[in-house]
């Protein structure tokens, strides 16, 4: 009895909007010397459907969380120019404002 409850809570869970959401949110990231940068989790997860595994842990894990990328790093695939290369995603070579936004 208690196993066919849990089957129903689970599906209940699944189906709701709480179970759908993403984890994460927006990720605010200060720049020096240029304009903040918002990265959306739902824009890489829910609209783009990548796995968080593609990111997590492969490019980004919790040590090194508190890292900071230099753009000439990016631009040679570390951090978000692993996949903002212009053949997977936009580059991060060209349109600054896509993702500095003030």
């Amino acid at each position: 009895m208690k196993t066919v409850l849990w089957i129903i809570v689970a599906t209940l869970l699944a189906s709701s909007p709480a179970g759908a959401m993403v984890g994460g949110g927006d990720v605010a990231f200060t720049v020096n010397g240029a304009a903040p940068v918002l990265f959306s989790h739902d824009t890489h997860v829910t609209q783009k459907k990548m796995k968080c595994s593609e990111c997590h842990y492969a490019l980004f894990t919790t040590k090194a969380r508190h890292v900071k990328y230099t753009m000439a790093e990016m631009m040679k695939g570390k951090s978000c120019g692993a996949c903002h290369n212009g053949e997977r995603a936009f580059t991060v070579k060209a349109n600054c404002q896509k993702c500095h936004s003030k």
